[in-house]
């Protein structure tokens, strides 16, 4: 019995390789990216890969061509399919390979293989309408990078604000026997008190720690200030918006219209569904006569804002992965899958379904799906454009605070070896081993002359 099922799947294989042999294949497809794009006088994109490897897989020769009326296939009032099913049906190509949707109605009249990819319905529309309800929107008017320098200036500042504490002699003036003034605890108190508005003390007193407060302060204002506008602009842009996420929220705002592409399988689901919502979305449609002659026209007009376009999933993560101004719901409906047509009783299906689902099982189609799917936006794209203040847009306001830093620091040095030139007057000593021996005692060691210093005060 296992031989006679070898034999027949043998000579069915052999009867496909001899008719490749005797005719060349005519293929029908249609443009659509990325399945089909034109590159010069020839085509490439995720069919053509798979027609190459469906070749290789079962030795036929073909030969492939655009769909003259560039549809899909759908049949007319007097019972005639147009498009890629009415060539199969007439007879003028061999095979239909394109993103056509595996139907009831389509099956009646062609062969259809396994599917070779699965899909669904969902809708495209801007970023702007796809607000989502975000726990963390305080957040929102700054970007990640801003929040991110916000805290490196505040570290930054609270650690000079700190070390001018110690160096300056006005702060701590006598560092072998008083303690330091103005602690790290200090100053991290008095910058968070500054960020809100309240001038938390102690202040600084030397000239140093006062224009590093000064610079800090002004920081703080303007920074406040493009938080708040940002805050409020991104509260007004958002209220005035209908936040679309699902087809309900679709079918129950009248703010945009929306539409999907007229003559199609996702055009005669809506028609034809039980379902109260997405019949009363397809009666909008009529009315409204929204419906677009092809998807790139439905793309377009989702990307110039007040449109939605309805169509499947993975033709929609395509445009999306292209126009990073686009968003796509998660909701998806009418699961559906794309699969290869040919004519009623070919012998050449049965051998197509089992090479498409051997390469489902070698993982070829997965690859072919991250090959031409692959998105061209740098931020992963699809995503809302938010409006947070990204910290280039602020760059003027950190140097303003890195050059407060720097000066501030400079004029505590300065004030630091100024004391030391006075003591070193007066002890008859070089300027620089005194500088040496006052920064040893600020910042943890002392000297053994500044220990015999402060042995000699004592005895006094």
């Amino acid at each position: 019995m296992k031989v006679c099922v070898a034999l027949v799947c043998c000579a069915a294989a052999v009867t496909l390789v001899v008719a490749a042999d005797v005719k060349e294949l005519s293929i029908t497809t249609i443009k659509q990216e990325p399945y089909v794009m034109s590159r010069g006088s020839e085509l490439e994109g995720y069919c053509i890969d798979l027609i190459s490897d469906l070749s290789e897989k079962l030795g036929f020769k073909y030969k492939v061509h655009l769909v003259k009326d560039n549809r899909y296939g759908a049949m007319d009032a007097s019972g005639n399919w147009n498009g890629m099913i009415g060539e199969v049906v007439r007879g003028e190509a061999d095979l239909a390979v394109a993103p056509l949707t595996l139907t009831a109605v389509r099956e009646q009249f062609v062969d259809m293989t396994a599917p070779f990819m699965q899909t669904g319905i969902s809708f495209i529309v801007h970023s702007d309408l796809a607000f989502e309800e975000n726990p963390f929107s305080l957040l929102a008017p700054f970007s990640s990078d801003m929040w991110a320098g916000l805290l490196l200036a505040f570290l930054l500042t609270g650690l000079c604000l700190f070390l001018l504490g110690r160096v300056s002699p006005v702060e701590w003036a006598e560092p072998q026997t008083d303690q330091p003034s103005f602690t790290l605890l200090h100053s991290f108190w008095y910058i968070t008190g500054a960020l809100t508005l309240q001038g938390a003390g102690p202040h600084p007193k030397a000239l140093s720690g006062r224009v590093v407060g000064a610079i800090w302060w002004l920081f703080t204002v303007l920074l406040l200030a493009s938080y708040f506008g940002n805050f409020h602009l991104m509260l007004h842009s958002n209220n005035g918006h209908s936040h679309i996420r699902s087809f309900e929220d679709l079918a129950n705002q009248d703010v945009i219209d929306y539409g999907t592409v007229e003559g199609g399988s996702t055009m005669s689901f809506f028609k034809n569904s039980n379902n109260a919502v997405y019949r009363r979305m397809y009666q909008h449609m009529e009315r409204k006569k929204s419906f677009v002659s092809s998807m790139e026209e439905g793309v377009r007009r989702t990307q110039e804002g007040n449109f939605a376009f309805i169509g499947e999933a993975v033709s929609l993560d395509l445009a999306v992965a292209r126009h990073c101004k686009l968003s796509r719901s998660q909701d998806v409906i009418s699961m559906r899958a794309y699969a290869i047509a040919a004519p009623l009783g070919s012998p050449l299906v049965k051998n197509l379904t089992i090479a498409v689902l051997q390469l489902s099982e070698s993982g070829e189609l997965t690859y072919l799906r991250d090959k031409w799917w692959a998105s061209s936006c740098e931020d992963g794209g699809g995503q809302p454009d938010s409006g947070a203040l990204q910290a280039h847009q602020l760059r003027g306001l950190f140097l303003l605070l890195g050059l407060g830093l720097l000066l501030g620091l400079l004029l505590g040095l300065l004030e630091l070896l100024s004391r030391a030139r006075s003591q070193a007057k007066d002890s008859k000593r070089s300027c620089c081993s005194v500088l040496t021996s006052e920064l040893n005692q600020r910042f943890g060691s002392k000297s053994p002359s500044a220990e015999q210093d402060a042995s000699d005060k004592s005895k006094a």
